[in-house]
Parts: C-alpha cells; sequence; structure tokens
C-alpha cells in the first residue's frame, strides 16, 4: 500500500462588526448594519509517510486505461458529489500532463463494480497522520506497484460545493504523484482557507456562542470612578447569572485580570474611552468578533465581544453592559430583551434595574 498524506486544513474567517445605541436618551437607537472585515490564516501540514519513490518521467502509474472513478456518499446521504467528482476529474485530465508528466483519463462511474478508485464522502476522515481536522485524505501513487486497487480517497463533508471541489482536485493531485510542494501550488499547498455549506448566521441563533462559560475582563483605568464602575459591571454579569428573563439560564462569568489572560483574550471585555471602532461623544459601542465557516461574510458564532463606554455615568454603567450582553446573547431587537432593556428612559437606566 502506498504512503497517506493529508490534504488542507478547515480555516475560519475572523469577522468584526460594531453597532451603538445613544445616550443619554429616551431608548437606545438599536443597532447600526455591521461591516464586517475579513482576516484569515492557515497553518502549515505535513504529507502522512516519507515520499514515495519516483516513477519515469512520463509513465501513468495507472496504465493506460482510463481511470474508473466510484463514488461512496456515507456522510451526507442527501447530497449528490457525483458531479464535483467530475469536475475534479476534468481537472486533470486537462493538467496532469502539465504537472505531472503523463497524460491521464478517468471515467467516473458513481456505482461502479470494479473501480480503481473509490471517493468516500464522510464526516469524519479515518487516521491519516498527525494532522488533526484533516478534510481529505488520499494515497500519493508515483509507481504501479504501491496500487493496491481500489484506492480510496476520503473526503470530508458538510464543506461548500466550490471547497469541495478543491478538496477533491489536491487529493487526486496525491493520486497522480504530486505532494503539497507541487504546482499548480493553488491546488496542492498544504493548507488552503476552506468553507462549510451555509450555516444559521449569529443573528439567527438563539444563542450564538459555543458554550455559556464566560471569561470577562474590565478596563476601568479611563472610567471617571473605577471601582464604582466594577461594581456597576458585576451588577449586570450577576443578573444574567441569576437568570435573567428569556435568556440563556446556565450563563456563567469568571472575572479576569486582563483582557489578554495566560495568552488567551478574554471572551466579554468592558473598557472605557475612545476606540478606534467606538469614537462617540457620548454612549456606548460594541465589537463583536467571530467565525464565518461558510464565507457569506456574516459571523456564524461569536468568540469575543468588547463593550466600549464613553462618558457615561457610572450608576448607568451596569445599564449599557446589561443592554449589550443581551444583544450578544441573542436578543438583537430591544422586543426580545429582558424588561430593564426596553424602553429605558433616563432614571432607569440609572436605578436599581437589576433587582
Amino acid at each position: 500500500m502506498s504512503g497517506r498524506s493529508l490534504a488542507v486544513v478547515v480555516v475560519v474567517v475572523l469577522l468584526a462588526g460594531c453597532a451603538s445605541p445613544v445616550d443619554p436618551g429616551p431608548a437606545p437607537a438599536g443597532t447600526a448594519e455591521q461591516t464586517p472585515t475579513s482576516n484569515a490564516s492557515a497553518a502549515p501540514e505535513t504529507t502522512a509517510s516519507p515520499p514515495a519513490t519516483s516513477a519515469p518521467a512520463g509513465t501513468n502509474p495507472w496504465g493506460t486505461d482510463p481511470i474508473v472513478v466510484a463514488v461512496d456518499n456515507v456522510g451526507e446521504p442527501g447530497r449528490s458529489f457525483a458531479s464535483h467528482v467530475r469536475d475534479a476529474a476534468a481537472f486533470w485530465e486537462a493538467n496532469a500532463d502539465r504537472y505531472a508528466g503523463y497524460p491521464v483519463a478517468y471515467e467516473v462511474r458513481p456505482n461502479a463494480t470494479a473501480p480503481d478508485v473509490v471517493v468516500k464522502f464522510v464526516q469524519t476522515i479515518p487516521d491519516c497522520g498527525p494532522t488533526e481536522d484533516a478534510v481529505g485524505c488520499a494515497p500519493r501513487v508515483t509507481a504501479a506497484g504501491q496500487i493496491d486497487r481500489p484506492e480510496t480517497v476520503w473526503i470530508r463533508t458538510g464543506l461548500s460545493d466550490e471547497s469541495t471541489r478543491l478538496v477533491l482536485k489536491h487529493e487526486f493531485g496525491h493520486t497522480l504523484g504530486l505532494g503539497h510542494d507541487d504546482a499548480p501550488r493553488d491546488v496542492m499547498r498544504a493548507a488552503s482557507v476552506l468553507y462549510t455549506e451555509p450555516q444559521p448566521n449569529a443573528t439567527e441563533r438563539s444563542f450564538p456562542w459555543d458554550d455559556a462559560a464566560f471569561t470577562v475582563a474590565v478596563d476601568a483605568a479611563n472610567a471617571s470612578n473605577p471601582d464604582g464602575a466594577r461594581e456597576q459591571v458585576d451588577h449586570a454579569l450577576g443578573y444574567y447569572e441569576s437568570g435573567a428573563p428569556g435568556m440563556p439560564s446556565n450563563v456563567t462569568f469568571t472575572r479576569v485580570a486582563q483582557a489578554d489572560a495566560g495568552g488567551d483574550r478574554a471572551d466579554v471585555v468592558v473598557r472605557f474611552g475612545p476606540t478606534e471602532g467606538c469614537s462617540k461623544s457620548r454612549g456606548s459601542c460594541i465589537n463583536t468578533v467571530g467565525t464565518d465557516p461558510d464565507g457569506d461574510g456574516a459571523i456564524e458564532v461569536y468568540t469575543r465581544a468588547e463593550i466600549t463606554l464613553l462618558d457615561v455615568d457610572t450608576t448607568a454603567v451596569g445599564w449599557h453592559v446589561g443592554y449589550w450582553l443581551a444583544f450578544v446573547f441573542g436578543a438583537e431587537d430591544d422586543a426580545e430583551k429582558p424588561p430593564p432593556f426596553r424602553d429605558a428612559g433616563y432614571r432607569e437606566r440609572r436605578g436599581e434595574w437589576w433587582r
């Protein structure tokens, strides 16, 4: 059997967006449209086995007949992948002579009884080396003696059509002897940005976080009354921990001293004074950061919430923090928020609303 090599690691895109109500005023003005920006990165990945012996230049280890490819979809039965397999096969029929050194032909017959290659679509890739979260695995074939028909190409389900085609092209490239350092680089590189099938956006989820245990950092250095501001934040956190109406009942908060504690960013950061994303003369803003695995330009799951307060009375700090916590807990509309954050006037914001 030939050695196995890995494909690409799922890398998600980070997005950031801001929204802000006005204070003082009869009620919050709601939230502004988010304007996300993206930042993507990928970690290098290595093959799972030593390089195989190279075949003589121009020799097709699969022989002169077309490579028969079957399709076995056990991971997502309601979805058809045959057209994506055909697209990957067509790509290499047009490019194998240039990149692999020999021409190749395919016959994609999903139900073939004696195929040369079976493409298995599964929810989880079997063990294929040291890399976690692999989305594909295939043999790197450089000599006819390595082939044990049918060879298996593993592809993880749940990816978008475009990403599925890219992973298929990558894995088919391995079956033609190509490694992660070979051309074409946009197909064979060890890591790529991939996207999932469409997922609900954070604003469409009842609770848009992975879990309900939060770390919270309060930077009150620029607050007019730092101790009072911290006490107000505690009121807001305690309000949700005790079970706010309509909010998740299992929310917990762990206070940390710094926004970046132990190298990890706090889940919720409360700070005072203007920032690049919040420069209002008075009021509060929130910056939400999260993942966009389906690449639609909207956050699907929040990973951090940064609440900024500017020239807010100390007695109103807790209300503003509580307002934005409701927002990131799934209550974007004011009508969905707990009662203290609906149509709250000047005095209500500065009263003991948490009681």
